[in-house]
């Protein structure tokens, strides 16, 4: 009876495997046909491999080495660079910097960028002219940005001592840059003023986005201008909010240019954030490994920070 039950089933699995094959000869004829699709991936696919996939995997590898670029020996240390990086107290000062710049920058670039898009976003003469004077700072290269600023916050002839002198505002120059205290918020003003335009243009087009309707329906039940801001337009950008949260978030925790051009991470590091950090530890102090690990450091702080505003955006949702 087995093998009677046997040979019943060669039919079977001799139909089964055909079918496999001719699957496999069908999707590789396929394949060369549609060779000169992967021609002409082949270049970016091959970049991808190596300045992203190749680096991760790199920069992974260095950070269980000590791998100086001056010395020769790059020995296997295992984990020694985290428990470095953990007891680091100028990493810790880096990471209280990043989060004053980030709590101090994100929350006025959307707050300011909303403001100007619902004052843009109703039927002004010469308002796309506006919107092009407010976007202009962020297509402007970020180091000529930062070189103005630095410009304008001179002690000796910027702008911003001289308008305020000239008002009576301030007795003498203020330090803006060289001022333990002012350093920061400088460089949070400058940051602020060159991505609002980001954010507005964002928040413009989800205002476009929302159904006329609902200020129409709102508008009939007796709701006023603050009414219809607060139960209807607000919640209806509730995805664009989120969507600047995170991006601005990812963009202030990864903030350089200004702190380089501007302050080099001074005055007694108030300025030194979690990527010019980095960068000493890798250009100035020629650590590679343990740069590799603060890089490791700061994506898992960018990590959870994203999971956490991604969680409670969909509970309050649900």
């Amino acid at each position: 009876m087995a093998s009677a039950d046997v040979t019943s089933m060669r039919p079977v699995l001799r139909t089964t495997s055909a079918r496999k094959v001719g699957r496999v000869r069908h999707t590789a004829g396929r394949m060369r046909k549609e060779w000169s699709a992967y021609l002409f991936l082949a270049p970016g696919l091959l970049l991808f491999s190596v300045f992203t996939v190749f680096a991760l995997g790199f920069a992974l590898y260095l950070t269980f080495h000590e791998w100086s670029i001056i010395e020769p020996d790059k020995p296997f240390i295992g984990l020694q660079n985290y428990r470095d990086m953990l007891g680091d107290k100028d990493f810790r000062t880096s990471v209280v910097n990043t989060a004053y710049f980030t709590g101090a920058s994100v929350p006025l670039t959307m707050l300011i960028g909303l403001g100007l898009a619902l004052l843009l976003n109703q039927p002004l003469r010469g308002r796309w002219v506006l919107r092009t004077m407010y976007f202009l700072p962020v297509v402007t290269p970020f180091v000529v940005v930062a070189i103005i600023w630095k410009w304008l916050y001179n002690g000796d002839f910027g702008l911003f001592n001289y308008y305020l002198l000239k008002t009576h505002l301030i007795d003498n120059p203020l330090l803006w840059l060289s001022d333990k205290h002012l350093a920061m918020p400088s460089v949070v003003l400058m940051s602020v003023w060159s991505g609002v335009g980001f954010s507005m243009i964002v928040y413009l087009a989800g205002l476009q986005g929302i159904p006329s309707e609902l200020h129409e329906a709102a508008r009939v039940d007796g709701a006023g201008p603050f009414q219809r801001l607060r139960h209807v337009t607000i919640p209806m950008l509730a995805p664009t909010t989120l969507f600047l949260l995170v991006m601005g978030i990812i963009g202030s925790f990864q903030v350089f240019t200004q702190i380089f051009v501007m302050t080099s991470g001074g005055p007694v590091k108030r300025t030194t954030t979690m990527v010019y950090y980095i960068y000493e530890s890798a250009f100035k102090f020629y650590e590679m490994g343990y740069a590799s690990t603060l890089a490791f450091g700061l994506f898992a702080l960018l990590f959870v920070f994203t999971l956490i505003q991604l969680r409670l955006y969909r509970r309050s949702n649900s």
